[in-house]
């Protein structure tokens, strides 16, 4: 099967061995997002976890448009968090981006993440036939 690699300029592009997405059929494997500006490639809040949390789920948004679907099409997320503690913060912030029925979701708490921040998320989406 072949795959096509996705890339948009409204998300923060690659900065590694990695591309912004990848689909492979109807599937859409969406890379991990810090909270980076996508124009600067600053981090965004000021260590605001609110504010960073937001921004991650703006750049998946930007990813998922790019590649013909929607945060409507996630099917799964992985989370990862600096501190469990935002949990509560991070579950409101993903119910303003996400209408039921909600997609399949792992948060999982880690020692640390690129450039300091204190989440990061990927996600897993299905284009509509």
């Amino acid at each position: 099967m072949a795959k096509d690699i996705i890339h948009t300029d409204k998300a923060p592009a690659a900065i590694g061995a990695y591309s912004q997405a990848v689909r492979a059929g109807d599937t859409v494997y969406l890379s991990g997002q810090i909270p980076l500006d996508p124009a600067s490639m600053t981090v965004v809040g000021g260590g605001d976890f609110r504010a960073e949390a937001v921004q991650v789920f703006k750049n998946l948004q930007a990813m998922a448009e790019a590649a013909g679907g929607s945060l409507d099409d996630i099917v799964k997320v992985n989370a990862y968090l600096t501190d469990l503690a935002n949990f509560g913060t991070f579950n409101e912030v993903m119910g303003e981006f996400f209408t039921q029925p909600f997609p399949a979701r792992a948060a999982v708490g880690v020692a640390s993440l690129p450039k300091g921040v204190q989440m990061e998320a990927e996600a897993v989406l299905v284009l509509k036939a």
